[in-house]
């Protein structure tokens, strides 16, 4: 009797030992997912033009005088009306929420903490850093400002995209632009130099 008690005292303590360890790790996982991991600067999220002149303002300064910066404003009723025109674009109509001129006038347009509204996300309007170089809540915090010195393939393979990429220009810089025609051929070498902003030495070797 007393070996049959003892079993079933042990299956007992096993069962309620089992039921707490699944317990706690099923805590464990959803304070990591709701409490923990998307308080901080989470993979996919952009963070603005602006966070990346708080170390690079002379890139960001040179950028702000580029085509690609301005280039939400293109949207807006009135302006580039010739050229609009020319591409069967109405100059009248305001195109600032229109989602087939959004992806290549803004920045992260469609994906996660990218652009959604000139109301909503004004820091995400035009062509900026993130475009080029990648999302930057992958890196900024994670890498970059925790050491100044920090190792360009750290921030690589955090999710930079430096030196920018072919694959990435082209999504936007193809033939279904309205601007241009069907025989359109981008020339990525060429335009590495053009309408895009100066490269200045790093106050850091990386």
């Amino acid at each position: 009797m007393s070996s049959g008690k003892g079993a079933a005292a042990r299956t007992f303590t096993g069962y309620w030992v089992g039921s707490i360890l699944v317990v706690v790790v099923l805590t464990a996982l959803f304070a990591y997912y709701s409490l923990g991991r998307y308080k901080h600067i989470a993979e996919g999220r952009f963070v603005g033009s602006k966070v990346c002149a708080e170390c690079h303002r002379e890139h960001f300064e040179s950028w702000s005088k580029t085509r690609m910066a301005n280039s939400f404003e293109v949207l807006r009723a009135g302006a580039k009306s010739e050229l609009k025109k020319s591409a069967g674009l109405d100059p009248d109509a305001d195109y600032t929420h229109d989602k087939n001129c959004l992806p290549c006038h803004t920045t992260g347009y469609g994906m996660t903490g990218g652009f959604v509204s000139v109301e909503k996300t004004p820091d995400l309007v035009g062509v900026g850093c993130e475009s080029c170089h990648g999302a930057g809540g992958m890196y900024v915090d994670t890498i970059m400002k925790k050491k100044k010195d920090f190792m360009t393939k750290a921030a690589n393979d955090a999710g930079l995209v430096y030196p920018p990429t072919e694959p990435r220009c082209r999504t936007c810089h193809n033939e279904k632009s309205p601007f241009v025609g069907m025989e359109y051929k981008f020339d990525f070498k060429e335009r590495l130099g053009k309408g895009v902003h100066e490269h200045f030495p790093l106050k850091y070797k990386h």
